[in-house]
């Protein structure tokens, strides 16, 4: 895959997978927020809000409530490259207009790549060292990026 990073298995983790849904679809449900809304957590939990300025430098923001009702605030966080229809690259280390911010915990990449009818997805989530990586991944995360890309799927097929 093109601008595919080099991947550190020491701070690196990574979810890879062809979809059967065309690139344009991941792209809108990736993008707009009345898409996103309806996948980007895993079942029980809920995306309540999301704000999106889709430019470098431009606001990715969430805001989640789990199951038993609480609301997990939204973390401003920023693109950093945005390649219609094939790349977005956020991080929550910047705020919108690459402020600054305190902790970090990453830096996502979501690569889109036409294969056959559907799409190759790659979804990485790069941390500052391996305890970070680790929190990630007993947090569950090729379970619930994976989920939440089935949930992506499912939601694009209705875009189409």
């Amino acid at each position: 895959m093109r601008d595919h990073p080099e991947i550190d298995p020491e701070t690196d983790l990574m979810l890879e997978r062809v979809v059967d849904v065309a690139p344009e679809l991941i792209w809108r449900a990736w993008t707009e927020p009345e898409h996103l809304t309806q996948w980007f957590t895993p079942k029980p939990w809920e995306t309540i809000a999301c704000e999106i300025d889709l430019r470098p430098g431009g606001v990715f923001s969430t805001t989640m409530r789990s199951p038993e009702g609480e609301v997990l605030p939204a973390d401003r966080g920023c693109y950093l490259e945005v390649v219609e229809q094939r790349k977005l690259v956020f991080t929550d280390a910047l705020g919108p207009g690459y402020r600054p911010k305190g902790e970090s915990f990453m830096t996502a990449i979501i690569l889109l790549e036409p294969e056959g009818a559907g799409t190759r997805y790659v979804a990485i989530a790069m941390h500052a060292d391996p305890a970070a990586r680790g929190k990630h991944e007993e947090m569950g995360f090729i379970e619930g990026w994976g989920t939440a890309l089935d949930q992506l799927v499912e939601h694009a097929k209705t875009l189409a």
